[in-house]
């Protein structure tokens, strides 16, 4: 199939690498130091657009996107306060946009078993809960989006903790999710249920950003027959 990549950074050339080895063509590149363009006529020939770039951009990305009928695979995150705009656009409009936090397929699973631990958690009030999240220093966002969407798994199904707070606690209620930035880490999420007489402990570590391009490619294959606002459960049905 055909797709554009809108962002041609580290992530950008780790999922070209993955497209081309998936038989895939690579018809534009949009990137502040690309001569490519939305208006081009390769990039409207785009089966999907995998966009990863800034939050302060992706916005705009996105309805350029829409504006050409492109299709969106997009993993930018810190921008969901305009996520609304983007469903509507999607039922009333007919676009489609994949979103995830996170692509890499081993992170979406750790989601679902976040929420189940969350869920069996909450029958016993004993255990506190906390979240460490650590990134490379190049990550704008803090926390980052799939802290965020862990918390959300947490809040959803424990019921002491009702919202989350950065690096420190004001109330018995909040979740601390502390953020951490350091050297080139991928990604590393530890989630702690801690009591007085042990602490149960869930962590994933992303080894390289190749999990995370390869779920990003196998997202824009699966919207190139399926539309709509879409995300991993849709992909991996879980």
């Amino acid at each position: 199939m055909k797709i554009a990549l809108i962002g041609y950074g580290k992530m950008g050339k780790e999922i070209e690498k993955i497209a081309i080895d998936r038989g895939h063509e690579i018809v534009a590149k949009i990137d502040i130091n690309s001569p490519d363009s939305f208006d081009s006529e390769a990039f409207k020939s785009a089966e999907a657009a995998i966009e990863f770039t800034r939050p302060e951009a992706a916005y705009d990305n996105y309805m350029k996107c829409f504006a050409a009928n492109v299709p969106v695979v997009s993993g930018t995150t810190g921008w969901l306060d305009k996520i609304d705009e983007i469903k509507a656009k999607c039922s009333d409009e007919g676009q489609t946009f994949f979103y995830a936090s996170n692509f890499s397929l081993g992170v979406n699973i750790f989601f679902e078993i976040n929420k189940q631990l969350a869920k069996m958690m909450n029958k016993v009030a004993e255990y506190d809960v906390e979240m460490e999240e650590v990134h490379h220093t190049q990550k704008l966002d803090a926390p980052s989006g799939t802290a965020i969407t862990l918390a959300e798994g947490i809040l959803e199904n424990l019921d002491r903790k009702t919202n989350w707070a950065l690096d420190k606690a004001e109330k018995e209620d909040e979740m601390i999710i502390k953020a951490v930035r350091h050297g080139e880490v991928p990604g590393i999420h530890t989630i702690k249920y801690e009591s007085e007489v042990d602490e149960i402990i869930i962590h994933h570590s992303a080894k390289s950003r190749k999990g995370f391009a390869l779920g990003a490619v196998l997202a824009a294959e699966f919207v190139k027959d399926n539309k709509g606002y879409l995300g991993m459960q849709d992909l991996l049905k879980l």
